[in-house]
């Protein structure tokens, strides 16, 4: 055994200096169960040597956020009053009017008590975070989701001076935690919507996060809040004051990238022969130099973690033989030594026979300057959004009401993806509905759908930074295409307006467009509330922009007479 763990309880230990182990692991917080992984992420054979950082780090993700809450009546604060404030006689009982030197002591005590760090799961918090899923007409639910906290340093703007200085007298109810590394908590949202089966959106949802915490930690990324004073005014007088750049280990940053670059030309050809990164800094030519300007974007980081989790799909499907039926018929674990996943040498991805469909994804990053939480209605945050394919993602705006699309559907009728495609594409053709296809596809940039990798279906991500004041926006929601396809994005935030929770309203925009929809697609809705969720009604009109037509929508699709046309 290591000399710095001990053992306890069996399979359990305390680590005093190793990070990441199976078992309980000691933090700053107390003990956390920290899971195994599965057997890809185990293997280190055939990555080369500058990529097995990626694998020997192994950051956390978590599905809860860590918050402080004042001490409850279940725990009582010990220097709080020993007898209950109303049973005080009148003659003695003095209002509390905020100024603690004139307040008597135990009403002192109660200000400034200590708070507790607890954990929130978010899926189950309500009133933060809402996501709703449901099959329609489909024989499976081919659309899957994501929510927790990801491990990458934090790439918030950071705010001024002037809003620094009395940073330790926020009330300490109102923050978070900070995580391991000193940064607040960077949450993470995905949705992704699966065409041809569900194996390339579950791989998504299960392995995304991990490549982002990957990346970031392979590159050697620094907090964008902890960045030395010198090194951002240079840059920023060489590159400009956006992006917001982040120390990083640029010549270690050349070497994957090129590595990723010659991978997608050598594997796949056709399109990636004259494949360029937008975000990337180095494109993998000989006679190119690594830049030294030791900084790096979160784009940057995004669009590699992308364009790495696609290429290893595309590559476990490509290794897979779908017309060997012995194969096929054998069980998954059927290789594994002792059903153990970590001593497995080949990754497992997908089902065991070739898949040849995908899944179209977007995903949310909200970082945070200060520990004030992003749904504090005085705290200012940043937003990334990275999205591939046709799932929506919509701001609603605290002034008036109005929804903001922030992603485009990736279709071959973009003029933007037509000029970019024309020259690969087999053919672009008209269905009956009036869609353009390509080569039978609806979207143009997609994960996995190996058969159209050579015409240019991509996973690069279109990205986009917002930086959102206090209570700039109500919330933020993420939906699939059955609810994109189906209703218009103000009716989406307008029903979301009418509800109590997110979670209500999460479920309230789901019913409405299974209720209208024709042709009974997957729906999934995600509502995330941001600083200006009280005031959602009060922009414009509120939420009675749409009221009349959805009323007249749902009326048309419960008509009897409707099935008879």
């Amino acid at each position: 055994m290591p000399p710095h763990c001990l053992s306890i309880n069996g399979p359990f230990m305390i680590v005093t200096s190793a990070r990441r182990v199976t078992g309980r692991a000691w933090t700053s917080t107390g003990y956390s169960f920290i899971r195994p992984r599965r057997s890809q992420e185990y293997s280190t054979e055939a990555i080369p040597q500058d990529e097995q950082t990626i694998v020997k780090r192994r950051p956390q993700f978590r599905d809860y956020f860590i918050t402080h809450l004042p001490s409850s009546s279940l725990h009582p604060d010990p220097r709080g009053p020993t007898s209950p404030f109303h049973k005080l006689p009148r003659s003695a009982s003095v209002p509390h009017t905020g100024d603690t030197s004139q307040s008597p002591t135990p009403f002192q005590a109660l200000v400034d008590r200590e708070t507790t760090v607890v954990r929130i799961p978010l899926r189950n918090a309500k009133h933060h975070f809402g996501a709703v899923t449901a099959r329609g007409t489909r024989p499976t639910n081919q659309d899957t989701y994501q929510a927790g906290v990801i491990d990458i340093p934090a790439f918030a703007k950071r705010p001024p001076a002037s809003l620094t200085i009395k940073r330790n007298s926020s009330p300490r109810e109102s923050r978070a935690a900070d995580t391991a590394n000193g940064d607040p908590q960077v949450f993470y949202f995905g949705i992704f919507d699966g065409h041809g089966g569900s194996e390339c959106s579950t791989f998504l949802k299960e392995n995304l996060h991990e490549y982002i915490q990957d990346a970031a930690a392979a590159f050697e990324v620094g907090s964008s809040l902890r960045t030395n004073q010198q090194q951002i005014s240079g840059s920023e007088q060489a590159i400009g004051p956006l992006p917001v750049m982040q120390v990083a280990n640029r010549h270690r940053i050349g070497d994957l990238e090129k590595h990723l670059v010659q991978n997608w030309r050598r594997m796949v050809g056709g399109y990636f022969k004259r494949f360029k990164p937008p975000h990337f800094s180095y494109y993998g030519s000989e006679s190119a130099e690594a830049p030294s300007t030791g900084h790096v974007s979160i784009e940057e980081i995004m669009e590699y973690a992308f364009l790495r989790a696609d290429l290893d799909f595309v590559k476990a499907q490509a290794a897979k033989r779908d017309d060997d039926l012995v194969q096929a018929e054998k069980p998954l674990n059927d290789d594994e030594i002792l059903h153990s996943p970590s001593l497995t040498r080949a990754p497992k991805i997908g089902g065991p026979s070739r898949f040849k469909g995908g899944s179209t994804g977007s995903v949310a990053m909200i970082s945070t300057p200060s520990p004030t939480p992003f749904w504090h209605p005085a705290g200012p945050s940043s937003l990334l959004i990275s999205h591939v394919g046709d799932t929506r993602v919509l701001l609603c705006s605290t002034e008036n009401g109005e929804a903001i699309p922030v992603t485009s559907n990736h279709h071959p009728s973009s003029p933007i993806e037509a000029g970019r495609l024309r020259r690969y594409a087999a053919t672009f053709v008209t269905d009956s509905f009036g869609e353009e296809r390509m080569s039978g596809l609806a979207n143009t940039r997609a994960f996995g759908d190996v058969q159209s990798k050579r015409i240019g279906v991509s996973a690069e991500p279109e990205l986009r930074r917002i930086e959102m004041g206090a209570a700039e926006y109500s919330f933020l929601v993420m939906v699939s295409d059955g609810i994109g396809g189906t209703l218009l994005d103000q009716e989406v935030v307008d029903i979301i307006k009418e509800a109590r929770t997110p979670e209500q309203g999460a479920r309230d925009v789901v019913s409405f467009a299974t209720e209208v929809s024709k042709d009974g697609d997957n729906s999934t809705c995600l509502v995330i509330r941001l600083g200006g969720w009280e005031r959602r009604q009060e922009g414009g009109v509120g939420s009675l922009g749409t009221k009349e037509s959805r009323e007249w929508r749902r009326q048309d699709a419960t008509d009897p007479r409707r099935s008879r046309t």
